[in-house]
């Protein structure tokens, strides 16, 4: 082992090589060819963790099937603008990376997305009742208008065979289908990402450093104590700007660098786990992603599902995810990482925020004392004929929920995607889950005019940000006729279809 500590100095470190480090590093190498760029992971590949495949549901996250996006008001109202923001940033990374596929920046689509119907499924007449007004209240944006509703039991069997086949007669049912929807594997994204950014001059990734320390110096810039995990060689990193895009680890890494903006911060970790389909004959018949209601308390990211996949160049059949609660913040994560991250400053907020979402609590235990006849009996409620012997349990990603400080309720849990920026923009966190990797570009250009404020006001770079995105500065939602022609153009480029 050398006690010689190597030192660098870059004007951006990245830590975590997932796809929102990705994303973040090939806009900042694009905007800015000459920009200096380390990248540091703590595993031994990008996109390990909440990246990869199994570790997430691969859903274009555009808010066509996800039914947590549309929650019902107690006066049985539909809000649709989550959703509609949602679909509009899920538009503006299919026009990134259809630039990156015209650049030859990454390769052939099909390695990474295709088209696949995004259904959404509910029985009984309550529910029913609730996705009426869903498709009703989504029907006023266009880019929910080719959105399709039945009850027709003959027609959702064309939709999803396997899920209506052996349905009791005369059940109440309905579904929305949007053709339009789209599966991603965000893992072989992110490597390619990562594959074409490495190349170019300016940037560095290293795999298996983990960060130790993060202290920002008088001039505003920060010091970053690394570990090389494979040889125990110290590096200390010197940068103007530092992005933390390290999944569950991101909160722990927050409270390192030691800001204010990062006070009164928490976590709740969740893992998850599949059902996976054995069967080539069950696989062949399901051609959709079909999401239910989740269950009372449940986190978004257990929202059900039985959905088809392209992984690895085969296509699986999942469902799930059912969720389960571990002390880890990621899958290879250490058990200690709830009890660290409990500080003076948070734990007021992380209190009161358990005792504010008991029915998560009754969930999770619920979910962790599920047998396999549990889990196959929920399975059967979306696939009726389901049998055991076709289906094996895979553990899947593991996600930290954001818990933060709030006035009134002394502390919040939040299930959506968090993103911090220090006052001086020379440091930002991203927390949180769902939609996260689908809303990836929007998140980061958001990051960006939060911590390259003046750089985004030039002309440069806001001519280069409408290259690699036509309807940059755009509403999509206000502008149909640009939506039809985004759409058009970057199904083509991606190799989708209607």
């Amino acid at each position: 082992m050398s006690d010689t500590t190597i030192r660098t100095n870059s004007e951006v470190v990245l830590i975590g090589a997932g796809i929102m480090s990705a994303t973040l590093g090939l806009i900042l190498k694009e905007l800015q060819p000459d920009i200096k760029i380390e990248i540091y992971e703590r595993l031994d590949m990008a996109a390990a963790e909440s990246s990869d495949a199994w570790n997430n549901a691969g859903t274009g996250h555009s808010a066509f099937c996800e039914l947590n996006y549309t929650p019902e008001a107690e006066d049985g109202s539909i809000n649709p603008n989550k959703a509609i923001s949602i679909a509009e940033s899920f538009e503006v990374s299919r026009q990134f990376w259809a630039y990156l596929v015209q650049e030859n920046k990454v390769p052939s689509p099909e390695n990474f997305i295709k088209s696949i119907p995004h259904l959404s499924f509910v029985w009984g007449e309550k529910n029913v009742q609730y996705l009426k007004t869903r498709f009703a209240a989504l029907q006023t944006s266009p880019l929910f208008k080719e959105m399709v509703y039945s009850e027709d039991v003959a027609e959702l069997k064309n939709w999803m065979p396997l899920v209506m086949d052996g349905r009791k007669e005369g059940e109440k049912v309905a579904a929305t289908s949007m053709a339009l929807g789209t599966d991603v594997n965000f893992g072989e994204l992110t490597r390619s990402i990562f594959k074409y950014l490495t190349k170019m001059d300016g940037v560095t990734m290293h795999f298996n450093h983990e960060v130790q320390k993060l202290k920002q110096r008088d001039d505003k810039s920060w010091r970053i104590k690394i570990t090389d995990l494979a040889t125990g060689q110290k590096r200390k990193a010197y940068t103007k700007f530092v992005f933390i895009g390290a999944g569950g680890g991101s909160l722990p890494l927050l409270e390192k660098a030691d800001v204010p903006e990062g006070k009164g911060y928490g976590g709740f970790p969740v893992s998850g786990q599949w059902l996976k389909c054995t069967n080539p004959d069950v696989i062949a018949k399901h051609e959709a992603k079909v999401y239910g209601k989740a269950s009372v308390g449940a986190p978004p990211m257990s929202v059900p599902h039985i959905d088809s996949r392209m992984i690895n160049g085969e296509k699986q059949l999942l469902f799930g995810p059912f969720a389960g609660f571990s002390t880890r913040f990621l899958k290879n994560g250490s058990y200690s990482d709830l009890p660290l991250s409990i500080k003076p400053d948070n734990i007021i907020p992380m209190i009161a925020a358990g005792i504010k979402n008991i029915p998560l609590t009754k969930y999770l235990i619920e979910q962790v004392r599920q047998s396999p006849k549990d889990r196959i009996n929920a399975l059967r409620e979306y696939v009726p004929g389901a049998r055991s012997k076709d289906w094996v349990l895979e553990r899947a990603g593991q996600r930290v929920q954001v818990i933060k400080k709030d006035e009134k309720e002394g502390g919040v849990l939040e299930f959506g995607t968090e993103v911090i920026a220090t006052a001086d923009g020379t440091l930002s966190v991203l927390l949180g889950a769902s939609p996260g990797a689908s809303t990836a570009v929007s998140i980061m250009i958001d990051l960006l005019g939060r911590c390259y404020k003046e750089e985004m006001k030039t002309a440069e770079w806001q001519d280069k940000l409408k290259k690699m995105i036509p309807s940059y500065g755009q509403k999509l939602n206000e502008n149909p006729a640009l939506l039809a022609q985004v759409r058009e153009e970057t199904s083509k480029v991606l190799k989708l279809t209607n």
